[in-house]
């Protein structure tokens, strides 16, 4: 079993080096951040008040293994661009009055359908999961009694995800037991019903048994069938599981071998490929899984130069020098962080894929356990921030993109669900969900924190452009209205990202196809004794058998089908 390296130099820096001539990433902590001095273990980035920027949600919970005291719950207001305020506000006391508790994870989503972002807290030490409810001013309640099961879990991390393409999101909880995070227990799936009150089906939707260790977990579509599988993490070698998803959100295993114990899975397209690999920073040598669906995932961990041995703890990929591939930086427990580059190759070229660069950081060996990139001060250059927890002085800290190149790429919508044709008669046909995949130059458990990601649909000749709700990582869900009369149908995915780049996918199209002949009922050209058939085995409803669409099937529609006979 891993262990980590607490007897460590924390705190030692080189703040001088850190204002060096062409360092891209300067800390700007002390001007920008609230000070701190509470144990932080995760982050997440989201415009909570609906004004437009970024702001920061801290899962703060103290203790390592041996439960400590309750810790509040952090939010910090992005006030950067106001004037007078300048930096990151701490308005934690008016936003989340009175929520406190041992919070490992906390990540963001509507659950409830009313456009603003709520908030899940995952808890250690056999506590309670937080549903927090946005009052859509930013003012979050706790309304966990009323919208979740009645169970406690010692978890390390909760994700959201429509995992069964209903339009809302779900819950997965990591769930290592009733002790610590530690632990072994069986993770959980709660299913939204469409309000934001939430069912336990973890007994028939996830793989039975329990899993040691449990330290993340993250969604995402890694066999490009539109629904969202599952990378459960552990600490202990080759627990880490890779679940599939049906479409309905029932999961089944996949084989994936994840050599030693891991604290994070990121997903990014780090080839170019159009599909999701992953990368799981560990206590030793990081690993790289290069994804090949429906064949193994091959591990390419090799293509990282230096991979050395050091306390990793988080990762995400990002772009930071604006050449279209996906570069990343790595969180280190007593250790610095690290930006490894993207050679814009594949794993079969000469010389490692990703290798490091230096002297764009500066070089702070402190306590991270989490790592976010992102725009905060919406320059269109990519800023990290990082949890502090475990050791030295528990201060988050934040590093400005100072002299990086602005983002200038739009984002990459990889593929766009296709509606099959569809039969019109006496009911319209529809509504009809469609679903996409889009990257950007950014990770986070969340995909990319994008603008505007828009449905556009033409019926008729009138095109109209409707908002796509995240449902999970990188995708994104849409819906055209049913049709009623015959005719095609086209449709497009506009996506901008927080830089104002813009892509448009190709178009889309469907049939909304009617009887060529009054009275074929089954659609083959032509009206026979199969239409008859059909026709008298649904002699008093509506529905389809009702070819003059008068609400019953009669005589009427008799005569009709009989005046067309072939």
């Amino acid at each position: 079993m891993h262990v980590r390296k607490l007897a460590v130099a924390l705190g030692a820096t080189t703040a001088i080096s850190a204002l060096a001539a062409g360092q891209q990433f300067v800390q700007q902590t002390t001007a920008l951040f609230p000070v701190q001095a509470e144990y932080s273990n995760q982050i997440t980035s989201v415009d909570i008040d609906g004004d437009g920027d970024l702001d920061l949600v801290f899962a703060n919970g103290q203790g390592y293994n041996t439960q400590g005291a309750a810790l509040q719950l952090r939010i910090y207001v992005n006030r950067l661009n106001e004037p007078g305020i300048g930096r990151f506000v701490d308005e934690s006391a008016t936003r989340l009055a009175g929520i406190l508790g041992w919070a490992r994870g906390v990540e963001a989503g509507d659950v409830n359908g009313d456009g603003f972002p709520d908030l899940v807290v995952a808890q250690d030490f056999n506590k309670q999961p937080l549903l927090l409810i946005n009052d859509g001013t930013g003012i979050f309640s706790n309304e966990t009694a009323a919208r979740l099961p009645a169970l406690t879990m010692s978890s390390a991390r909760a994700q959201f995800a429509d995992v069964d393409n209903d339009g809302d999101l779900d819950l997965f909880f990591c769930n290592s037991g009733a002790v610590n995070r530690f632990g072994t227990g069986q993770p959980r799936l709660y299913l939204n019903d469409g309000n934001g009150f939430f069912t336990n089906v973890t007994a028939t939707n996830i793989p039975a048994g329990n899993i040691s260790d449990q330290q993340d977990c993250i969604f995402g579509d890694v066999d490009g069938d539109f629904d969202l599988d599952l990378v459960v993490v552990s600490r202990s070698n080759n627990a880490t599981r890779l679940w599939l998803n049906d479409g309905n959100g029932v999961f089944t295993n996949f084989p994936i071998t994840t050599g030693s114990g891991s604290y994070s899975y990121d997903f990014a397209d780090i080839d170019g490929d159009g599909d999701l690999d992953l990368i799981s920073t560990q206590g030793g040598s990081d690993l790289l899984l290069q994804n090949n669906m429906p064949a193994p995932w091959t591990n390419i961990s090799g293509e990282i130069s230096p991979n050395t041995a050091i306390d990793d703890n988080d990762s995400k990929f990002f772009d930071y020098d604006n050449d279209g591939d996906m570069d990343y930086v790595v969180g280190s427990l007593g250790a610095s962080e690290r930006v490894y580059r993207n050679n814009g190759g594949v794993a079969s070229d000469p010389g490692p894929l990703f290798t490091q660069v230096t002297g764009i950081m500066p070089n702070f060996s402190d306590a991270t356990l989490d790592i976010e990139v992102a725009d905060y001060n919406d320059d269109g250059r990519l800023d990290v921030v990082t949890a502090q927890g475990e050791g030295g002085n528990f201060q988050n800290r934040i590093y400005i993109n100072t002299t990086g190149p602005v983002d200038t790429i739009p984002p990459r919508i990889v593929a766009v669900e296709q509606v099959g044709d569809v039969r019109v008669g006496c009911e319209a046909a529809g509504p009809f969900a469609v679903r996409t995949m889009i990257l950007d130059s950014h990770s986070s458990d969340r995909g990319f924190y994008p603008g505007p990601i828009k449905l556009s649909y033409t019926i008729d000749g009138d095109t109209v452009e409707v908002d796509m709700i995240w449902v999970g990582n990188s995708m994104w869900r849409g819906v055209i209205p049913a049709v009623s009369a015959p005719g095609t149908v086209s449709y497009r995915v506009i996506a901008e990202d927080r830089a104002g780049n813009v892509a448009t996918s190709d178009d889309q199209m469907f049939e909304a196809i009617g009887p060529a002949v009054p009275g074929d009922l089954n659609g083959d050209g032509k009206v026979d004794g199969a239409d008859l058939g059909l026709l008298l085995g649904g002699w008093g409803d509506a529905g389809a058998t009702d070819v003059n669409c008068d609400g019953t099937t009669d005589g009427a529609d008799l005569g009709v089908l009989l005046g067309s006979w072939s």
